[in-house]
């Protein structure tokens, strides 16, 4: 995992075209170009788009007492401004900056909600609306804004005088001006979508030209055909991303409807293939699968989102462009990474997880990867995206991926891969109702000149599922003993699951009474070790995880099973 400055030119490129487009972005908010956001104040909002996020009333209570619980930090402002305090992080910053939990607000309802939200959004133009700089606007958290303000309008302008509404819509207008300059000079990935999305939002909510509302809708279809795959994965290949546009865009959709205007096929057909795609990464308890920067999940939150989801059926098991292999039968979902690293641009937060899996029985998790905690230390999300913290293998400790972490390049950049597989290959083995693939991966071979195959197969009745992981040189050729042929396979097990040595001497790992599995390998013993589940809800958590270790060159091939002895009933 060591960090690496001349592995690829495709690096430094993408260093010189960051640099430019921050370059780019200072330019044009500076005092020459900030005329441009300067004009024509809108009348009145035309319509308060849908918010589908989850609302509490009880955070909306919390606000107006002056605690704000942002980004995993509860901050008391004692009687001051939020916008005047130094802030406990810069996640915080950026959650209370881009104005999202007005959605609490609006879910209380309250004259006293509508009040507070006017008086906090009063503040932050009186001390931010101004001055272009910083945080505030961050071209992401101005796209975040903006939908904000337009989804919640309803709840800032209940009851507002003249003057506030005035000035609402001033400040609405310019910082949708600004984020029309910079969109195009913004860093690849979610965050220029978002901003697609945003002034699409703009261009529906606000009594603007119909040249506005074409161009939005055009440059909206062409990001989303370029962001969204084939299989309704995103670009990223990360699971939180699909839940997360897919929370502003069916209500994107819906705001088109409601305004007689047609919405883009684009649009259509990027939704229509994202659901399915949510519901692939789903396990039967409503969480996402740990892959690529997923953290802790609220199945509440998938669970509304898939509300919308008019299609029905079961999950796919195959999404080739996304890089994923699903196994599903009966209560058992085994989810699997078989994909390539994604583009560096989109890299940040992608994990070297390739041919690493999750089981799940029921509503229990068994076999998980680490994930990430977003909230935590940036040194905790260098250690959840190692090979090590997934459950596949590793060869000398080894991820099968490389970060760039040169704190220089952490500057610029922040963390990207930039050496991984480039190759996958894949072979679905499903055999009447037995599900199983295979697929091999190069990220080793440069090093240590061994590929690295993986075969699952889940029985008719999805109680066994059978692994084997395979190693060899090139064109087959067996392992050498070379001393860098060190092997070391890792199932990390939820912190909710127990485990105990059963009459057999095997590993009974336990969910509850009615629901455990028994985990049996070929040739090498297993220990359990410790371990850390970093995608706790309330943070990291201990937990262990089953490790085989052995030299390739003395186990090519090494097969091991799971298998249920107890099966629950579940609703």
């Amino acid at each position: 995992m060591a960090g690496v400055m001349g592995d690829t030119p495709r690096l430094w490129g993408l260093v010189a075209a960051h640099l430019l487009k921050r370059a780019l972005r200072k330019l044009r908010m500076g005092p020459v170009f900030r005329w441009r956001f300067s004009g024509r104040t809108p009348e009145r909002v035309l319509i308060a788009p849908p918010d589908l996020r989850l609302a509490d009333r009880q955070i909306a209570q919390e606000i107006y007492s002056g605690s704000f619980p942002l980004a995993g930090n509860m901050v008391e402002t004692g009687g001051r401004s939020p916008f005047q305090i130094a802030p406990p992080s810069i996640a915080w910053s950026r959650e209370l900056h881009d104005f999202s939990w007005l959605r609490h607000m609006r879910r209380a309802g309250s004259e006293l909600a509508a009040a507070n939200s006017r008086s906090l959004v009063a503040d932050w133009i009186s001390l931010h609306g101004s001055r272009i700089r910083g945080i505030a606007w961050d071209p992401a958290v101005t796209a975040r804004r903006i939908i904000a303000w337009l989804q919640h309008s309803t709840i800032v302008l209940q009851g507002a005088e003249f003057p506030f509404y005035r000035a609402y819509l001033k400040s609405l207008a310019a910082q949708i001006r600004y984020l029309r300059a910079v969109t195009a000079n913004m860093e690849d990935g979610e965050n220029r979508l978002r901003a697609r999305i945003a002034l699409a939002y703009a261009a529906l909510s606000l009594p603007l030209s119909n040249t506005h509302l074409r161009t939005a809708t055009k440059q909206l279809a062409r990001e989303l055909d370029r962001q969204i795959l084939a299989d309704g994965g995103h670009m990223s290949r990360n699971p939180m991303a699909v839940l997360e546009l897919l929370a502003d865009l069916l209500p994107l959709r819906q705001t088109y409807t409601n305004q007689a205007e047609p919405p883009p096929p684009e649009l259509v057909g990027a939704i229509e293939r994202m659901l399915p795609a949510l519901r692939f990464f789903r396990h039967q308890n409503g969480n996402l699968a740990l892959f690529n920067g997923v953290g802790a999940t609220l199945p509440d939150r998938v669970f509304a989102i898939l509300q919308h989801d008019k299609t029905g059926g079961s999950p796919l098991l195959h999404a080739p462009y996304s890089g994923y292999e699903r196994l599903n039968i009966g209560n058992t979902t085994v989810i699997a990474d078989t994909g390539t690293s994604p583009p560096v641009a989109v890299s940040e937060n992608a994990h070297a997880g390739c041919l690493s899996f999750e089981l799940s029985s029921g509503r229990h998790l068994y076999v998980v990867n680490a994930g990430v905690d977003t909230l935590g230390p940036a040194e905790y999300r260098i250690l959840s995206r190692a090979t090590a913290a997934h459950s596949t293998a590793t060869i000398c400790d080894t991820s099968s991926c490389r970060f760039s972490i040169s704190p220089w390049m952490r500057e610029v950049l922040g963390t990207p891969l930039v050496a991984g597989p480039r190759q996958v290959t894949l072979k679905r083995t499903d055999d009447g109702e037995v599900q199983g693939f295979s697929a091999r991966h190069d990220g080793y071979f440069s090093r240590f000149g061994l590929f690295h195959e993986r075969q699952l197969v889940l029985s008719a009745s999805g109680s066994v599922l059978d692994g084997l992981d395979r190693f060899s040189g090139l064109n087959g050729t067996p392992p050498i003993d070379n001393g860098q042929d060190l092997v070391t396979i890792r199932f990390h097990l939820h912190p909710d699951i127990h485990i105990i040595l059963n009459g057999e001497g095997h590993y009974m790992l336990m969910a509850d009474q009615d629901d455990s599995w028994v985990f049996t390998s070929g040739g090498v013993a297993p220990v359990i070790e410790d371990s850390i589940y970093f995608a706790g809800m309330g943070g990291p958590k201990k937990n262990k995880q089953i490790v085989l270790t052995f030299k390739a060159s003395e186990f090519p091939e090494l097969p091991w099973r799971f298998t249920r002895t107890g099966l629950g009933v579940w609703s």
